[in-house]
């Protein structure tokens, strides 16, 4: 498992998806789940593949999804410093 600074400076950005589902016993009604983790824009591997296992083997079927992805640190945007500010 790699660590979130790791995934990050790959390019990995935190992704959270609004999932609206229909209820198994009431299917005109619609239930929400949030899911959130580090995914890789534009492809969302991570998101496909909790749905796909949503649609295998949960019950209730999918009616939409709305998902943000924010990238939370860039390769370009990491850079070491030397030096130290001395405050009092």
């Amino acid at each position: 498992m790699k660590s979130e600074m790791e995934m990050m400076l790959k390019g990995y950005g935190l992704t959270t998806a609004q999932i609206f589902y229909h209820l198994p016993d009431h299917p005109i009604l619609l239930q929400t789940y949030v899911w959130q983790d580090y995914d890789l824009a534009p492809d969302f591997p991570e998101m496909k593949g909790f749905l796909k296992f949503w649609q295998e083997t949960l019950d209730g079927p999918l009616h939409s999804v709305r998902y943000v992805h924010r990238r939370l640190i860039a390769a370009g945007e990491w850079r070491a410093l030397k030096g130290e500010f001395i405050l009092h």
